[in-house]
């Protein structure tokens, strides 16, 4: 590898970042590599290593920030399931005999809404007909294919989210809410 010139570091100082030289030890065989891909592109072998370890580091985070976002998607999947395993095992516990005084003691359906961290991240809804059976990222309810559903955007990369219709906040009732207060 080639050390850097007077002429360089002026140069990086101007850039508003101080480069340094850094050793390493390496194998032959990616040494040859290095200095073929230096002497097709017409570079100095330094200049292919900066380049190749900066696009590998920029590519590591945009994975980073991908897989993020598609685990925060599954996250709210899973809390959606739990939320509607939830209903189903609160609707056959109130079938059971005496379940009347527990649901009178315990917070009603309405009350155990939608979790709240399910839309946080959200920006907008769209509306959308649906072309295959789908089920709500909220409620783990079957929505048919031909119905009308709304694709929940959120500031994430590639975290999206069908819901249906009744499960959204109503705008109405939020910007009411804001402007009373």
């Amino acid at each position: 590898m080639e050390a850097m010139t007077d002429g360089d570091d002026k140069k990086s100082s101007r850039d508003g970042r101080k480069e340094r030289v850094l050793h390493t030890r390496i194998p032959a065989v990616l040494e040859q590599e290095l200095k073929r891909v230096a002497t097709a592109w017409r570079v100095p072998v330094s200049n292919v290593v900066r380049a190749l370890l900066g696009d590998a580091l920029d590519t590591l985070d945009v994975v980073g920030k991908k897989a993020e976002g598609e685990l925060r998607g599954v996250a709210a999947l899973l809390a959606a399931e739990r939320h509607r395993l939830r209903q189903a095992s609160a609707e056959q516990l109130s079938k059971l005999p005496g379940a009347e005084e527990e649901r009178s003691a315990s917070p009603s359906a309405e009350a155990q809404a939608v979790p709240d961290d399910s839309l946080r991240g959200a920006v907008g809804v769209t509306p959308i007909t649906l072309v295959h059976d789908a089920t709500c990222g909220l409620t783990g309810k079957k929505l048919a294919a031909g119905t009308e559903a709304y694709l929940v955007l959120f500031d994430e990369p590639g975290r999206q989210m069908i819901t249906g219709r009744d499960v959204l906040p109503n705008a109405s009732t939020s910007n009411k809410e804001t402007t009373d207060d």
